[in-house]
């Protein structure tokens, strides 16, 4: 009889393979729908994304590299070349694929014995190891790893400056050199002469230029507008450099690379040639420059010479270390001729700067006729008795102060004073102003003031009468005094555009003014605050012009590289005051007359047209005690104002000793090199 089956086994077999049978089943679907999709993707790949992602796959096997361009040049108003760039050759290596240690060091060695034949003998040749070192290949010259510098893709620059018979050798032996090309470079040349040199500014690398923190500076931080800059190209940081930095840069051209998944340059360069930067013609004129650079050295010596120790006034000028003059146009606003002196080579600069460099020309190279600088003395305790660059501008403010009494009708032109040599005021007239020498002028009018350089008639005709119509202890008169200083340019930057430019100290305000009436009345006299060189300009100027104040002006045209004219600014002018003529007229008469006084036709009465002026001998306290600086200003022809002068020597004694001859060197030489007519530049190419 046949054995019965089991049935609750059998049927749990028959569980368990149609378990089995299901899973195999949903994993075959799931395998299939897994290819399905996969299947569709890729169509839609193809299909749908394939030309983006093709340019995708381009881009990134395509590396990037700017070409900097050549920098254009600066020129003065007649086309002396004060700053110009020259092409430079330069040897670059890009790494090529499966090249060995061995190869590297044996393309080293090839490229010094080159340098060796026929480089320039009187250049340093660079040894074995560190052209190796230049070709930044990921280890050292025996084989150790190191960090590379560079991206694979990248040129390593080699040398610089080759000779013409080193570019030969390299590019008519094109096997032994494999991987190295000859590029062209631009290189920074300053004239010897040192014109103008803080003005005109200087290069630093752009790898240093985009990590400064300085405001003025935030350009360099701007990627959309620096996104072709090379880390190692030099940039403008000061001055006329920094200031057209785009103009005279150019554009940047391209190296276009291909290159494989590690970087590596698998196929033809394309090239883009880059584009020339434009150039700069200056207002500068470079002989009334030179003569005013000269002029400021020259009276330095001078005060610290036997002969001027001899006299009165010179002697007080001996411990001046510097100097700052500015000249400017009056009518256009064009700067002729802008010196802060000592000055320096600014080649310096180029190929970059040793700690020993810099510390040699840290007093000389920022610009003291728009900023504090302070003289080349490295004892801190010495240093901390001699002012800086910004100094009150003192008796210089005397016409602009008469012209505020008349403006405010606090007396008429013909109004008289008795000057009695000395005025007082405050709470029991405990505070005393004296005139120079405690001199009395006995009965002046407005003019005569100027003339006699009257401190009481400041003080007692206009400080203490803007004090009473203004109401007294309030800050409303120093607000009226503050408002025609700024009219007039001091106080506010001058619209130079030069960067970092100072708008002035302004003391009538703080607390070292003591009270509104003591602040406005040594303010109606200059001692109230200090000023720039530039500043101090722009003001005279305002005066000569009779109102008009125009901007500084240092751009007189641009042109390409070929010379077509591509740019010709305007003058700007920044306000205009509607004062009565009459008023002018007494200012400038009385300006006139302090020209006609003994001490300043020493320097002037030679000279064949007239000028206007005013000396001013301001008083500053140092550690040194009460020193006193020479300012001066002045402007001429008088009777119809050109040229618009400034002239500080911090230190420098009495403005008609100390300041004054260098003015009077700085307008004979506009005459001579310009002519007082505004004859067309003189075209020296």
């Amino acid at each position: 009889m046949p054995r019965q089956p089991n049935a609750p086994h059998e049927e749990r077999e028959q569980r368990d393979e149609r378990t089995v049978q299901y899973r195999i089943h949903t994993l075959f679907f799931v395998i299939f729908l897994c290819f399905s999709i996969l299947i569709v993707r890729l169509a839609y790949i193809q299909f749908v994304e394939g030309d983006s992602l093709t340019a995708e796959e381009y881009s990134q096997a395509t590396r990037t590299v700017y070409i900097p361009p050549i920098r254009g040049n600066i020129y003065d108003r007649n086309g002396y070349p004060i700053a110009y760039s020259t092409s430079a050759q330069s040897l670059y290596y890009r790494i090529e694929p499966g090249k060995k240690l061995q190869d590297h060091q044996q393309l080293a060695t090839r490229l010094v014995n080159v340098f060796l034949e026929y480089g320039d003998k009187y250049q340093p040749t660079q040894t074995v190891a560190e052209v190796f070192d230049s070709l930044d290949v990921g280890t050292d010259v025996y084989g150790k790893r190191k960090d590379m510098f560079h991206l694979m893709y990248s040129p390593r620059r080699i040398k610089t400056g080759l000779t013409s018979r080193e570019i030969a050798y390299v590019l008519s032996h094109p096997e032994q050199f494999p991987g190295i090309e000859v590029v062209e470079e631009s290189v920074r040349h300053y004239d010897t002469n040192t014109i103008a040199v803080q003005l005109i500014g200087y290069l630093k690398p752009f790898s240093v230029a985009k990590n400064q923190r300085a405001n003025y500076l935030a350009f360099y931080q701007d990627k959309s507008k620096t996104r072709d800059y090379l880390l190692s190209e030099a940039v403008g940081f000061d001055g006329i450099e920094f200031m057209y930095q785009d103009v005279l840069r150019g554009k940047a051209g391209e190296r276009k690379y291909p290159v494989n998944s590690r970087d590596q340059i698998i196929g033809t360069v394309e090239v883009t040639s880059p584009k020339k930067g434009d150039n700069l013609y200056l207002t500068i004129d470079k002989d009334v420059q030179l003569v005013t650079e000269q002029a400021i050295v020259d009276q330095l010596v001078y005060m610290k010479s036997p002969q001027a120790k001899s006299l009165k006034y010179p002697a007080m000028g001996a411990n001046a270390k510097m100097g700052f003059a500015v000249a400017m146009e009056v009518d256009t606003g064009n700067v002729v001729a802008m010196a802060s002196m000592p000055d320096y080579d600014s080649n310096i600069w180029s190929g970059g700067i040793s700690t020993k460099g810099y510390a040699s020309i840290q007093p000389y190279y920022q610009n003291g006729t728009i900023k504090t600088v302070y003289p080349n003395v490295l004892n801190a305790k010495e240093r901390a008795r001699h002012p800086s660059s910004i100094v009150p501008l003192g008796s210089t403010i005397k016409p602009l102060t008469v012209l505020i009494g008349l403006h405010e009708q606090l007396y008429t032109p013909t109004t008289t004073y008795v000057d009695k040599g000395r005025a007082s005021y405050g709470r029991n007239n405990a505070t005393t102003v004296s005139n120079a020498q405690k001199k009395a002028h006995g009965r002046i009018d407005a003019e005569e003031a100027i003339k006699y350089s009257s401190n009481t008639f400041m003080v007692e005709m206009v400080g203490l009468r803007l004090y009473d119509k203004y109401g007294g202890e309030s800050e409303n008169v120093i607000d009226v005094w503050d408002r025609y200083m700024k009219q007039f340019g001091l106080g506010i930057p001058t619209g130079s555009g030069l960067p970092v430019e100072s708008a002035g100290v302004v003391d009538y305000r703080g607390k070292s003014r003591g009270s509104v009436q003591n602040g406005i009345s040594m303010a109606s006299f200059g001692q109230q605050a200090r000023y720039t060189t530039l500043q101090l300009t722009q003001y005279i100027a305002t005066i000569a012009s009779k109102g008009k104040r125009m901007k500084p002006q240092f751009l007189s045209k641009i042109t390409d590289f070929e010379g077509k004219v591509m740019d010709v600014p305007t003058p700007t002018t920044l306000e205009t005051m509607a004062f009565s003529s009459a008023y002018w007229d007494t200012v400038h008469r009385g300006m006139r007359d302090v020209t006609q006084t003994s001490t300043l036709q020493r320097w002037f009465g030679k000279l064949p047209f007239s000028v206007a002026s005013k000396t001013g001998t301001s008083q500053q306290d140092t550690a040194a005690g009460k020193i006193e600086n020479a300012v001066f200003v002045a402007f001429a022809p008088a009777e119809q104002p050109k040229l618009a002068v400034a002239v500080v020597v911090p230190w420098g004694g009495y403005g008609g000793w100390g300041a004054a001859p260098i003015a009077a060197k700085i307008m004979e030489a506009y005459d001579t090199y310009v002519g007082f007519k505004l004859r067309e530049p003189r075209n020296l190419k």
